[in-house]
């Protein structure tokens, strides 16, 4: 084994993809935790990615992303005891078919996705070698975080991104805008079951476009209920693979639930729809996915009339 920190790029002509290393090139076999880091994006915060990191045991992190580059990899070095900090940059279905992308994945101890368009994560990965890799490395006990775009492809439904992002004002007014595009069964994460993911919660005014998720896994979906776990920026919440879970970080966790289908969801009209409930926890919160129920946070619900989302909160607050 190298003893000296080595960092390189693998840019050979034709490669369809980027590979940056940081520490030894010998591969290690420490016993890595099972765990999923769900972070809302924004500026790292390192005691959430020191938990993450960490569960790798000191094997080999892997960063995976479409686009970037290796900006991770001395982060994660210095952050925790590790053997290597790695990144693949994967732009493209022949990079997701790649045979040293798939070994990678497969040697790796924690795998963290990055931010950046989850539409690159949706269209390249999931029906590729590199997402039977991923759905394989849930399977083994490996790590898996995701911030930001990252994030949001952990659930067993995503907002794809398809037609870019889309705001909370346009999606109320229209829960069939071309802009909100939903996709499912991705990674198939089982403390996620029935759940979308969405990040920059608050920052970025996203609880109506969530409510509009919600609502179109109802109408499209035909689900029992939809969940979504929505959560701030440098916020995280932290999933055992039982689902048992806490909060850490700066701002605040959304646990949102839809148990009947909204009055009115339809292509061209504002959505309808009552009884949402909203558990909202923050720092140090305990929550569990499969109960659905937790200590330490605020119950409430949320109402949306012809596209207008109201508050049972003395305050109104929709968050």
């Amino acid at each position: 084994m190298r003893c000296l920190v080595v960092l390189f790029a693998l840019l050979a002509a034709g490669t369809p993809y980027r590979y940056f290393l940081t520490g030894s090139a010998t591969d290690v076999s420490p016993k890595p935790t099972a765990a999923f880091a769900l972070i809302g994006g924004g500026k790292d915060v390192d005691d959430i990615n020191r938990w993450f990191a960490n569960k790798a045991a000191g094997g080999d992190l892997l960063v995976l992303r479409a686009a970037g580059d290796d900006a991770y990899n001395p982060y994660f070095f210095k952050l925790v005891t590790l053997n290597s900090a790695q990144t693949l940059v994967i732009p493209s279905a022949e990079a997701a078919s790649d045979k040293f992308v798939v070994a990678q994945i497969a040697h790796a101890e924690a795998i963290f996705l990055a931010g950046g368009d989850q539409w690159n994560y949706v269209r390249l990965w999931n029906h590729s070698p590199v997402g039977d890799a991923l759905r394989a490395a849930i399977q083994r006990g490996i790590p898996l975080g995701g911030t930001s775009a990252g994030l949001a492809v952990l659930g067993q439904y995503q907002f794809s991104a398809e037609k870019d992002t889309v705001a909370s004002q346009r999606a109320l007014l229209d829960p069939y805008d071309e802009h909100v595009t939903l996709a499912n069964d991705f990674l198939n994460i089982a403390a996620l079951k029935n759940t979308i993911t969405d990040s920059h919660f608050k920052a970025r005014d996203r609880m109506g476009r969530t409510l509009v998720f919600l609502a179109r896994m109802l109408a499209d979906f035909h689900l029992p209920e939809a969940r979504a776990i929505a959560i701030d920026e440098r916020t995280a919440a932290l999933i055992q693979p039982n689902g048992q879970m806490h909060v850490a970080g700066l701002g605040h966790v959304y646990f949102l639930r839809a148990r009947k289908p909204a009055a009115v969801c339809r292509k061209g009209i504002p959505l309808s729809m009552s009884g949402i409930e909203v558990y909202r926890t923050g720092e140090g919160a305990q929550f569990d996915t499969g109960a659905w129920r937790g200590s330490g946070g605020q119950q409430y619900s949320l109402t949306v009339s012809e596209g207008v989302v109201t508050s049972d909160q003395p305050n109104h607050s929709i968050y």
